[in-house]
């Protein structure tokens, strides 16, 4: 799709939809057609189905102005969830912008995995590297007896997750702190124990930059992806867990795809018992639960 032009034509939504997915399947973007639908339903404040039922609906020079220069954003690899705002997460929609990462469907599996576990129960639960909040928020909505404390080292993410608190109205019941996870006296911050600590950290080894989509290394923030070995924050965060848990709490990390056999030997270093590890949609195991010992 040409982004300029001398002359105008007359765009309908079939038409405009069609031509912008056609040029951006031909540049190589795999979610062309999803893409052109998403950013055409923003500008013309539709939802993407009703697109096709308001398909020979006329594109004014304005939504077609700003068609394009959302077009251009997208052309240049900036993520549609940037672009728009928002990304959904386990049902739920989340502000996002360059200063959190893109919530994962992945990530999800780790919200499942607390919800079966704690299903009905109260309990106080740690977020480390909260990001977007979309994991402790999540929590908050489907828990409502649970009690959450959110940490993030940067102060402009937790601003975001702090706006997504109050969206889903569950701000009364999470504690957000701007701390740093790696630091020797991160647990002194905190006088009751908890029942859960979770976390997706930055596990990228810097080795892998490289590889990681450009979408990806461009925009999204390194410090919520990368790291030097990748191993940093499942090192510290295991020690500290010991600390943090209560008697029998437990510990939850989401896993890079090859941590698995690494990050088992970690835990077991530290005395973490009972240990369960489970599979992404791509068969890549994914997140870890451990159990802190039950005292004598």
């Amino acid at each position: 799709m040409s982004t300029a032009s001398s002359t105008e034509k007359d765009w309908t939504v079939i038409s405009l939809l069609k031509t912008s997915a056609d040029f951006l399947k031909q540049k190589g973007f795999s979610d062309a057609r999803l893409t052109a639908e998403l950013l055409l339903a923003h500008v013309l404040e539709l939802q993407r189905v009703d697109l096709y039922v308001n398909f020979d609906r006329p594109v004014s020079p304005k939504e077609l102005a700003q068609f394009r220069e959302l077009f251009r954003r997208r052309l240049s690899g900036e993520p549609v969830q940037y672009i728009l705002g928002q990304e959904e997460f386990f049902g739920l929609k989340f502000e996002v912008n360059p200063s959190v990462l893109i919530p994962r469907p992945e990530t999800e599996l780790l919200v499942e995995q607390i919800i079966d576990d704690f299903s009905g129960e109260a309990g106080a639960i740690l977020d480390i590297g909260t990001g977007s909040g979309a994991i402790a928020i999540t929590l908050a909505k489907l828990l409502p007896q649970t009690q959450l404390t959110a940490v993030d080292i940067c102060r402009k993410a937790l601003e975001v997750a702090e706006r997504n608190a109050m969206r889903h109205g569950v701000e009364a019941r999470i504690r957000f702190l701007c701390l740093d996870a790696l630091q020797p006296d991160f647990v002194s911050h905190f006088t009751q124990p908890f029942d859960v600590v979770v976390s997706n950290p930055p596990y990228i080894p810097l080795s892998e930059k490289e590889s990681v989509p450009p979408d990806v290394r461009n925009f999204e923030p390194h410090i919520a992806l990368f790291t030097d070995t990748g191993f940093e924050f499942y090192e510290k965060i295991a020690r500290d867990a010991r600390q943090l848990l209560r008697s029998g709490g437990k510990l939850y990390f989401e896993l890079h795809a090859d941590a698995h056999p690494k990050v088992q030997a970690l835990l077991e270093e530290h005395g973490f018992q009972h240990l369960m590890f489970k599979k992404d949609y791509q068969g890549f195991v994914r997140l870890v639960r451990a159990e802190s010992p039950v005292s004598a």
